[in-house]
């Protein structure tokens, strides 16, 4: 059976504060560096990035051989012993991330060892790797490590092709396309020498085209409004969160802290999501910025009712808006159209903003949707099929070349 060693690291500039994790696999007889994983995740805790940086390395490792036996090595008294069975785990951001890292491998395959700081000087050197790239706004590159150099003397600098990309979010960076487009390079043998279209094409391309940014797409908690099921745009009144809602955020906050790879909030100006969004940057260490165009459909005279109410009052009127994405509802409210150009015009300005980052976006169910619609190239009536509950998670992915991928839709289990 083969036996790896995973020394793994984490740190926070500020605990919590800008954080990354480092993870090496090693060959346990010869001593060969045979996978690295960095990643920047963000704004989180010291304990938080030292888990990530755990659940990275037993995922390297369970790549190259899932039989293999493991010995995990770090300088996190609290990750060993908690993952070892010894102390209890306590704080509800460790929980998930210790019960991930334990899911990995079986537990008999799998001991663990606390090595004092500088007998990890490999993992660290990641780990401050992946945080300085973070500082300007780009993810940890391979080819651009330096800890190889500084590790153990005879160990061999081999990086694996086939080490996992950069753990993240829903819809984060590296984690799902890049795995992709890797796979799909090596079984259809695509050339480096694809030349450059003018236009985005569709499909995968041989070129990296770097990190995406990436924009986690989260619907406002509940109002009053909200279970009523009524049109509540921003034409009319500008309710505040409920009960719930509060405690919707709450729980959004804490997956998000969880995840650590949050790496700027954007909200629509409306209350409701200005309360959500602050719920979830005050928690992530991080400040609010606010966007005009992420402000939710004017629904005119339609505003507070529910749709039985519309139909019996305006039947004729919410008919051909139902017809054509062009028509305005009642009163002189905004049409979808209006409000597609609106949005694709703030996403465009967001993505020139924040290039290469993770960013949450607290808005509303047009918005989503539309931003969902657009990255899938869908038509207008499209917007009539998704269902988006509140206080909900999705996420896409904008690539260098133009195109988009849908990751997430629709995510609510944080809230069970």
């Amino acid at each position: 059976m083969p036996k790896f060693v995973v020394e793994a690291d984490g740190g926070s500039r500020g605990n919590p504060g800008p954080a990354g994790y480092g993870a090496v696999v090693i060959d346990g007889v010869t001593g060969e560096t045979l996978a690295e994983a960095a990643e920047y995740i963000g704004v989180a805790t010291n304990n938080v990035a030292e888990y990530k940086g755990l659940i990275a390395g037993l995922k390297a490792a369970k790549a190259l051989d899932p039989a293999a036996d493991i010995h995990v090595r770090m300088d996190s008294k609290l990750v060993v012993e908690q993952m070892s069975g010894r102390w209890k785990i306590k704080h509800p951001d460790m929980k998930p991330l210790a019960a991930e890292a334990g899911r990995i491998l079986p537990t008999g395959q799998v001991r663990y060892e606390w090595i004092p700081r500088e007998k990890n000087k490999h993992a660290d050197r990641l780990a401050n790797e992946a945080m300085d790239a973070g500082k300007k706004g780009k993810q940890w590159e391979p080819s651009g490590s330096t800890a190889e150099l500084g590790a153990k003397a005879g160990r061999k600098a081999t990086r694996s092709a086939a080490a996992p990309a950069a753990l993240g979010p829903p819809g984060d960076a590296a984690a799902g396309a890049a795995k992709a487009r890797a796979a799909l390079a090596a079984s259809f043998e695509l050339s480096a020498a694809v030349p450059e279209q003018a236009t985005p094409s569709v499909g995968w391309g041989a070129a990296d085209l770097g990190t995406p940014a990436t924009f986690v797409l989260l619907r406002h908690g509940e109002t009053a409004l909200t279970p009523e099921k009524r049109f509540s745009g921003s034409g009319g009144g500008d309710p505040e969160l409920s009960a719930v809602g509060r405690r919707q955020a709450d729980a959004v906050a804490t997956a998000l802290a969880a995840r650590g790879t949050i790496q700027a909030v954007v909200s629509s100006p409306l209350l409701r999501c200005r309360e959500t969004a602050d719920a979830i940057a005050n928690r992530l260490g991080l400040d609010v910025d606010v966007e005009d165009g992420l402000r939710e459909t004017d629904f005119g005279a339609w505003e507070g009712m529910t749709f039985a109410e519309v139909r019996e009052r305006y039947a004729d009127d919410l008919s051909a808006w139902l017809a054509s994405p062009g028509v305005a509802p009642t009163g002189g409210g905004e049409s979808f159209s209006a409000v597609a150009t609106r949005v694709a015009a703030t996403r465009d300005a967001l993505l020139a903003r924040y290039a290469g980052r993770t960013v949450l976006v607290v808005t509303h169910v047009t918005p989503v949707k539309t931003l969902v619609r657009l990255a899938l190239g869908a038509p207008p009536e499209s917007l009539f099929r998704m269902e988006l509950s509140a206080a909900s998670l999705s996420a896409v992915a904008y690539y260098a070349d133009g195109n988009a991928s849908l990751r997430l839709l629709n995510d609510t289990s944080h809230l069970r």
